[in-house]
């Protein structure tokens, strides 16, 4: 292939991809960049260059830079391989006119010496053992301000125990420092999946996914010496030059591994016992100072899958009304979650926010340009994705029109405080109907995933709305430390009658703040009920129900599939699941085999049962928030497929 390829294609074909939730297409616009005929980007790695250009490394083991990425002028964008035969790219960073990239096995730098536009120096910085493990990803390397690099590296899963991470070779399950001269240093330990990664203000964050020992995915401010939760890195802690000193015993001395094993000999795979309690991460806190807490939960198949890239908005505005705001990206789900952070007693916390769905595949690398746009890196690479594409590059561009969104949600003395990027309507903001409130965690243990535990609903007590309609002050009782706090703020509209674009929010409560409390609010009334509504709990139609006759009437008009495509991508179906072909999950004509009827699919798409299906290593998790009308039109076309 020539070093340089023009794409001929007309303007035509660069419209934007609209996403599920057209309203967000107002005001953030998707460009999906055209690509050669024949190529696969299958992103692994994003970063821009001084130059205005973007560079690319892909999980195939290729480096491209793209001229023109912004298609300037109607002109399309040139694609220019730069480098090749790598292996699996899973990051990369262009530094002092070299890119730097984590591959399988090390920290590699590439460099154009004579000027021709491709890569003639191949250097290794750093080895990283790898034991040959599938699941051995490496990702990186961040920057840090001293000049140093972080890399991180994935967990292998044991042989009888396939479910279990393991850390084969050191450092696995850890994120290293590596020096400019390629010394390696232990940096911190307890990551399972850690592809989640970024520089925010000169520190290190890291996001990871839920699996075994993590509830689900979030994000996470990382210091050296720190322990993220997951325990197969421990096993080298005993190291001389390790900074985390918890071992293995320790933490299972405190937390039952569930390495038991059957009448005949063979381990057995760890489920969650939903009459057990078990234990809380922040409860380990107490015993185990090194344990880092999430900054902020994003609880999984709500927010999230499987958490990406972590970047913050320095556009100074040139991305709309999130400056300093913090974007998360996420594989499976295809989305970008929009993070709020703040410090209370010296602990990064914060909410979380929908920000924008719809993406053609799965989003594994961001980045910034100089123009405010963002750059999004995609792969489904076999893990699995919404979408309807395999790999790819887009654009995602502020339109300059101002959503009416919650722009911040702040920790008080006595509840929070939501601020707009508009003035809110008034008497929709001191209806105490427009607010509903509950905070629930997760547990802590060897099962992949946990539901969400020991939910309670909070009573909005008093509000009060600023004189200028930007921000309103919630006074809630029953604030808990150390668990998530959604808010559901459905009843709000802005002064021109639209509802907020995104009215979900999660704040991840680690301190509660001092300070004054609010004075001159308006009491609850004192006839208005809390909204206890279960949304972690739906209660299924059964043959005696006096609704049966309704539902199975409902279900026997069965749905096409381009009617419930919307429903597949909208609720993560198809990150896991095809239609007749094996993926994370099972296909769907496999489910169909089995002959359940619509309601016990419903309720297998709550509460998965995964000995169902022992031959896959990924358990599904329940998925509460898929509304009942959806989850009924789902089931009917899956059972079409017998």
């Amino acid at each position: 292939m020539k070093n340089i390829i023009k794409i001929f294609i007309s303007l035509m074909t660069f419209s934007s991809v609209f996403a599920q939730n057209s309203a967000e297409n107002d005001y953030y616009r998707m460009i999906t960049l055209p690509v050669p005929e024949g190529m696969l980007l299958e992103v692994g790695g994003i970063t821009t260059m001084p130059t205005g250009d973007v560079a690319l490394a892909t999980r195939r083991g290729d480096i491209w830079i793209i001229n023109n990425p912004n298609m300037t002028g109607g002109t399309a964008p040139y694609y220019r391989k730069f480098a090749s035969g790598l292996h699996e790219i899973l990051g990369l960073v262009y530094k002092n006119g070299s890119f730097y990239c984590a591959q399988r096995g090390e920290l590699t730098k590439l460099t154009d010496k004579n000027g021709d536009g491709r890569a003639d120096a191949y250097e290794t910085v750093c080895n990283l053992p790898i034991s040959g493990h599938y699941h051995e990803y490496t990702f990186g390397p961040k920057v840090l301000p001293d000049g140093s690099m972080i890399v991180t590296g994935n967990v292998a899963f044991g042989d009888e125990e396939w479910w279990r991470g393991e850390s084969r070779r050191p450092w696995r399950g850890w994120a290293v420092k590596i020096s400019e001269d390629g010394k390696l240093e232990p940096y911190a330990t307890g990551m399972r999946s850690p592809c989640g990664i970024g520089m925010i203000d000169g520190e290190f964050w890291y996001g990871d996914n839920q699996g075994d020992w993590m509830g689900s995915g979030f994000i996470a401010q990382v210091n050296k010496g720190d322990f993220m939760g997951h325990p197969a890195g421990l096993r080298w802690t005993s190291e001389p030059n390790s900074p985390v000193k918890l071992t293995t015993e320790q933490l299972y001395a405190k937390v039952n591994p569930r390495k038991d094993k059957d009448a005949n000999g063979y381990y057995i795979k760890p489920e969650n016992i939903e009459s057990e309690r078990g234990t809380y991460l922040f409860e380990l806190k107490k015993d185990f100072p090194e344990l880092k807490l999430p900054a902020v939960w994003l609880p999984h198949g709500v927010l999230g899958i499987s958490t990406s890239e972590i970047i913050k908005d320095e556009t100074n505005g040139g991305f709309g009304p999130f400056a300093g705001q913090v974007f998360v990206g996420d594989q499976g789900k295809s989305n970008i979650t929009r993070v709020y952070l703040e410090k209370v007693n010296g602990q990064f916390q914060g909410a979380a926010f929908p920000f924008r769905e719809g993406f053609q595949s799965g989003i594994l690398r961001m980045v910034f340009a100089g123009d405010g746009s963002m750059f999004v890196g995609e792969t489904n690479r076999g893990w699995g994705s919404a979408g309807n594409t395999t790999a790819g590059v887009e654009r995602l561009v502020w339109t300059g029109k101002m959503p009416f969104e919650m722009k911040t949600m702040k920790a008080m003395p006595d509840g929070f405080e939501i601020e707009f990027t508009k003035p809110v309507n008034k008497a929709t903001a001191a209806d105490f109907k427009s607010y509903q409130i509950r905070s629930f965690t997760y547990k802590y243990h060897p099962v992949y995933g946990s539901p969400t535990v020991d939910e309670k609903f909070l009573t909005v007590k008093g509000l009060k709305v600023s004189e200028d309609g930007m921000k309103v002050r919630l006074l809630v009782d029953g604030l808990r430390q150390y668990y998530i706090h959604e808010l559901k703020a459905d009843g709000l509209k802005d002064t021109d009658g639209k509802n907020l674009l995104h009215s979900l929010a999660f704040y991840t409560l680690n301190n509660i703040p001092s300070g004054e409390k609010m004075t001159g609010f308006v009491p609850r009334p004192t006839n208005l009920k809390t909204n206890t509504e279960k949304t972690t709990e739906v209660k299924l139609t059964t043959p005696d129900d006096v609704n049966a006759k309704k539902t199975a009437a409902a279900a026997k008009v069965v749905p096409t599939f381009d009617e419930v495509k919307p429903l597949l991508q909208k609720h993560t179906c198809v990150a896991c699941h095809q239609a007749d072909k094996r993926l994370v999950g099972p296909a769907f004509k496999d489910v169909a085999k089995r002959k359940y009827s619509e309601a016990k699919i419903v309720e297998l798409i709550y509460k998965p049962q995964p000995k169902n299906w022992p031959d896959y290593a990924t358990e599904m998790a329940p998925m509460p928030q898929v509304p009942k009308g959806d989850a009924l039109k789902i089931a009917a076309w899956i059972n079409s497929l017998k």
